[in-house]
């Protein structure tokens, strides 16, 4: 079963906490927009098949132009999302370096965001963001 899946990749500031999330010109669920008619599931909400991370997260560093483990999966992190064309798994990947790779978001037009300059974005979007800061966070 092939599922569909966007990721959402953040940096957490190893002194401060701080987190910002990669932001592209199709938002933060990359690397595809959701479709307009999207929401977002409960948070219990879970189907039997879950995603490996492993594919789409070594594509997202190809994709940027990073080393490989330059993004590693943050465990039990699940979100869904629900479209016209079916379930979308979402899944969480952190950056492993001490900075975030500005250079590299930079290459494709994009540039990393705190959860405070989210407004432009779409509910769903804010929503996952929201959710990713409380798993990570607390």
């Amino acid at each position: 079963m092939n599922l569909d899946t966007r990721l959402l990749l953040l940096h957490k500031q190893g002194t401060s906490g701080r987190l910002r999330y990669l932001c592209l010109p199709c938002g933060v669920a990359l690397f595809t927009p959701l479709p307009g008619a999207a929401a977002l599931r409960p948070e219990d909400w879970s189907p039997t098949v879950q995603p490996h991370p492993g594919a789409p997260l070594r594509e997202a560093e190809v994709q940027l132009g990073l080393a490989e483990g330059a993004i590693e999966a943050v465990p039990d992190f699940h979100c869904w999302v629900d479209t016209p064309a079916g379930d979308v798994a979402v899944l969480l990947g952190g950056f492993t370096s001490i900075d975030p790779p500005f250079a590299a978001a930079e290459r494709l037009g994009g540039r990393f965001i705190t959860i405070a300059e989210a407004r432009p974005l779409g509910a769903i979007e804010r929503d996952l963001m929201r959710r990713a800061y409380e798993h990570v966070l607390g």
